[in-house]
């Protein structure tokens, strides 16, 4: 079935949403957010597998990417590494914290289903995926490719796990990602099993000899993997 592309502002955040022509609205709904210095427009591919799967499917414009991009945001990306996060790390969490607002905005206008609303996003759109969680009740599926619950700066995601027994959590890590190690998000997973051990809400899966800007084959499993997690939670 034809997916249709739409870009707007909702909630005063620039989005590019995607959905099955002629879908009945309102449908379920999944936040895609992209890495750091990209954009909404990087993940058509990937909005347009979520369209295919039923969902309507919103890539968001992080907080200073895209059509809000900060003037200098390639020197803060090229930045040395610490001041760099920190940077990301302040971005992301302005995102997250923009995700109630946009999923009230879309619900409102009969666009998305209120009951069945997921996240999912990769690298600094994975930091923004464990953040949103905690600031949106509402979601019942979430997939991070590639982030980090563990934040030297800011309100940092790992100290709330209550906040994540509630959500079907999906993590995917790379076993050789330099940029963003997967420790954090396995030992996120490994506190979850302590405290729900028979729980199925909660999967981790490291992708062994992957890096941080992974192979078409790596991808590829992610999104597999993305792509059950989230019909199998959201309907």
């Amino acid at each position: 079935m034809p997916i249709t592309f739409e870009t707007r502002t909702i909630a005063g955040v620039p989005l590019l949403l995607a959905s099955a022509e002629n879908a009945a609205a309102p449908l379920p709904l999944v936040l895609w957010f992209h890495g750091f210095g990209v954009d909404k427009e990087t993940h058509r591919k990937e909005l347009r597998q979520l369209g295919d799967a039923g969902f309507l499917a919103v890539g968001v414009d992080a907080a200073g990417h895209g059509d809000r991009r900060l003037p200098d945001l390639a020197v803060r990306q090229a930045a040395p590494r610490e001041q760099a996060l920190r940077t990301m790390i302040e971005l992301a969490e302005r995102t997250a914290d923009e995700v109630p607002a946009v999923v009230r905005a879309l619900v409102r206008e009969g666009l998305a289903d209120g009951g069945r609303v997921g996240v999912a996003g990769v690298s600094m759109g994975g930091y923004v995926v464990y953040r949103a969680v905690l600031a949106e009740p509402a979601i019942r599926a979430a997939v991070s490719i590639l982030g980090s619950p563990d934040w030297p700066h800011g309100d940092s995601p790992h100290r709330h796990l209550d906040g994540f027994r509630r959500t079907a959590l999906l993590s995917i890590t790379a076993g050789r990602d330099e940029n963003v190690p997967p420790d954090a998000a396995r030992e996120l997973h490994r506190r979850l099993a302590e405290v729900d051990p028979a729980s199925p809400l909660h999967r981790y899966v490291e992708l062994s000899g992957a890096v941080h800007l992974m192979s078409q084959e790596h991808w590829k499993r992610a999104m597999d993997e993305t792509l059950r997690w989230l019909p199998q939670h959201l309907r």
